[in-house]
C-alpha cells in the first residue's frame, strides 16, 4: 500500500481543507486529485520539534494554501457572527483542553445548526480530540462552543 493510500484511508478520502471527496482513482496532477498535505507548516513544525501530521488533500487545495497556515473555513450556509478561526482552536483544546467559544449566533436554530456541524467537522478534523458542543444563551444571542 502507498503513502498516499494510507493517508487516504486514515481521512476517509475527504480532503482535511475542503472536507470534499477526494477520487483516489483520479491523477495526482489533477486540481481534484488527491496529495499528502500537512497540517503544520514544515517551519512550524520544525519550530515546534514536530514532524506535523500528514492529511489528505486535493492537489488544488494543497498547491493553493501553499506554505502559508492552512484556513479551514465555516460553510456559507450557517449564520455565524464573530466565527473562530477553527484550526487555532483545535490546536489550543489539543495542548491545553478546556473550552473555546467559536461562534455567536442570533437564533437558537442557528447555533444547533452550527454546533452539529461543527461537532461533525471536528469529528474528521481531529478525530483523537474527542470534542463536544455546546449552545448556551446569553444576551440575546446564543454562544457555540467547543469542549474537549
Amino acid at each position: 500500500m502507498s503513502r498516499l493510500d494510507e493517508v487516504g484511508e486514515q481521512d476517509g478520502w475527504r480532503c482535511w481543507l475542503c472536507d470534499e471527496p477526494v477520487d483516489p482513482d483520479m491523477s495526482v496532477n489533477d486540481a481534484r486529485g488527491p496529495s499528502i498535505d500537512l497540517r503544520t507548516t514544515k517551519a512550524k513544525a520544525k519550530k515546534k520539534g514536530a514532524d506535523g501530521q500528514e492529511r489528505l488533500a486535493h492537489r488544488g487545495c494543497n498547491t493553493g494554501k501553499g506554505a502559508k497556515d492552512p484556513v479551514v473555513p465555516w460553510p456559507e450556509h450557517l449564520f455565524v457572527v464573530d466565527p473562530a478561526v477553527i484550526l487555532t482552536a483545535v490546536e489550543r483544546l489539543e495542548r491545553k483542553g478546556g473550552r473555546e467559544v467559536m461562534a455567536r449566533c442570533p437564533t437558537a436554530e442557528d447555533a444547533d445548526a452550527a454546533a452539529e456541524w461543527l461537532a461533525d467537522r471536528i469529528g474528521r478534523l481531529a478525530p483523537g480530540l474527542g470534542a463536544t458542543t455546546e449552545v448556551d444563551e446569553g444576551g440575546g444571542q446564543y454562544l457555540v462552543s467547543l469542549r474537549a
